[in-house]
């Protein structure tokens, strides 16, 4: 009785000591995992866009109520359904979605099916060839020479995901996928914007040429009189050239802008993605005025701009990359199976359990030494994730800055527009007066002649402002996240992933991005941007 007590606690003694060393083996690999760096302290995000705040934002406003323009809604979409880049970046969604399958089948199991026939001679003076003389697979019948083989079989492989590193993986390029949806949302925004833009460029080239039509008229009707002054001997010949001087130069001035009006056609041509046209545009400019804008709270960035939004994402799957190197430490368990049938006579292939052939094993394995490579790759996901960290906060600096300068632009143009105003009023006066003084004799024509240049240049900066002044609102309209158009939006029913509803933290040994604050409720009127028409 006591030898088999003792026999039964040598055994679980064994037992034990086999456990212990299996853990060992598992838990050693571990000891060697270089400790990760942390990022550098980030500033946190501001309050406000320097003290100013609204309880609205005009991201959530859409095209259609920002724009209001039916001419520059048709170039809109457009755009949106004929832009070459847009369509080259919606086959690079196509790619990330298919990475994404890929990388949810790696951590599945993988089963094949197939067969195998073949003919097989040994050599009689061979220790095989010997052999198989003597053998016989029923009594009194000997295998053939040469000898076929017929095989059906199928075989499965499964790597169990112990440490989640093939789901992290899966779920990092899910994150990756949902970040090139993200950018190819930014890249929406701005080419609205860039149509906009080019769109009222051209809107301001088409008044530069009214202008200088316009100046070109009362320059002639100068002439015209110089001309009269100088046939009734009050004149001179040199008044007469230097009117006609300047009727030449405007007129060689308005070739200049119809090949910037074609120059800007083609490129709003380009943007939508069609050969070169003439684009029909509004002819009202001077009164045009966009949606009123509310910068809301500097956190609705976070929410609103596609950039930051991918360079969220980045950050995420670079943290998931650090916890899938971080698996490469430890061991690895694979599963192999097979199961079919083998036999040399087609006859006898599906004959059980004579022909029936299986095989199952695993292995564990781990590293044990020189892991430099597997040491280098896990702090290579470690500086990558730094580098994500950085350009995540890059990104928001870049964003909250473009707010705080389009938004200082539009209001700054906006007063500049109405000074400027008053400084056409006063120069439109001056023109009247040299005119008349000058048709009296009462003034030189050197005095008629710089009062019409002035107010010509005047006109000019007065367009050019209005034209800057509204791409400062179209471009402050992107900077805050409008401009996508969601009933558009790239979306295609087999082509939805959506990331698992828990992940891990990206950031398993370092701190995340700076944390940025709550909304503040501020009451901030809106501002509307309002020109005169041009006298």
């Amino acid at each position: 009785m006591n030898l088999l007590m003792r026999a039964s606690i040598t055994k679980h003694k064994k037992y034990a000591i086999a456990t212990a060393i299996i853990c060992v083996l598992a838990a050693l690999p571990g000891c060697g995992i270089p400790k990760l760096r942390n990022p550098l302290a980030a500033r946190d995000l501001p309050d406000t866009f320097n003290g100013e705040v609204s309880s609205e934002n005009s991201s959530q406003v859409s095209v259609e109520e920002f724009f209001g323009d039916p001419l520059l809604l048709s170039l809109l979409d457009q755009g949106l359904n004929g832009s070459l880049q847009l369509k080259i970046l919606n086959e690079n969604i196509e790619i990330a979605n298919n990475e994404v399958l890929r990388r949810r089948g790696a951590y599945l199991p993988f089963v094949t099916l197939g067969g195998r026939a073949g003919v097989e001679k040994p050599s009689a003076f061979t220790p095989l060839g010997q052999v198989d003389d003597q053998l016989q697979y029923f009594p009194g019948h000997t295998f053939p020479t040469p000898l076929p083989n017929f095989l059906v079989a199928a075989n499965v492989s499964w790597q169990v995901d112990i440490w989640r590193q093939l789901r992290n993986s899966r779920d990092a390029q899910a994150l990756r996928f949902l970040g090139t949806t993200d950018g190819r949302n930014y890249v929406v925004t701005r080419l609205v914007a860039d149509i906009a833009e080019n769109y009222y460029r051209l809107m301001a080239l088409d008044k530069t040429m009214e202008n200088l039509d316009r100046t070109i008229s009362l320059q002639e009707k100068s002439l015209e009189f110089a001309i009269a002054r100088k046939e009734g001997a009050r004149g001179t010949e040199l008044a007469v050239q230097r009117f006609r001087a300047e009727v030449r130069r405007n007129q060689s001035e308005k070739l200049i802008i119809r090949q910037d009006i074609i120059e800007t056609e083609n490129q709003i041509n380009y943007l939508v993605g069609r050969y070169p046209e003439p684009v029909q545009r509004s002819t009202e400019f001077f009164d045009l005025n966009l949606h009123p804008l509310s910068v809301g709270v500097p956190c609705d960035l976070l929410l609103n701009r596609p950039d930051i939004r991918m360079a969220e994402r980045e950050l995420e799957a670079a943290g998931l990359d650090v916890l899938v190197a971080r698996a490469d430490f430890y061991p690895k368990l694979n599963l192999y199976a097979g199961v079919g049938y083998e036999a040399f006579n087609a006859k006898y292939l599906f004959m059980t359990p004579q022909s029936l052939i299986y095989n199952a094993m695993g292995d564990l394995t781990a590293p044990l030494i020189n892991k430099r490579a597997i040491q280098a790759e896990y702090m290579n996901a470690n500086a990558r994730q730094l580098q994500a960290l950085y350009d995540y906060q890059r990104t928001v600096l870049n964003a909250f800055t473009e707010v705080i300068n389009r938004m200082s632009k539009v209001k700054n143009y906006s007063e500049s527009l109405a000074i400027k105003k008053e400084q056409l009023d006063a120069l439109e006066a001056s023109v009247v007066s040299a005119t008349s003084l000058f048709q009296g004799a009462r003034v030189e024509y050197m005095d008629v002649l710089f009062a019409q240049r002035d107010l010509r240049d005047a006109r000019t900066v007065y367009i050019d402002t209005k034209k800057e002044q509204l791409s400062a609102v179209v471009n402050t309209y992107q900077a805050l996240g409008g401009g996508l158009v969601r009933s558009t939006q790239f979306i295609d029913g087999g082509m939805i992933v959506t990331p698992p509803p828990s992940l891990p933290s990206p950031t398993p040994a370092m701190d995340g991005p700076a944390p940025t604050p709550s909304p503040d409720k501020a009451d901030t009127s809106d501002k509307t941007n309002k020109t005169d028409d041009l006298p």
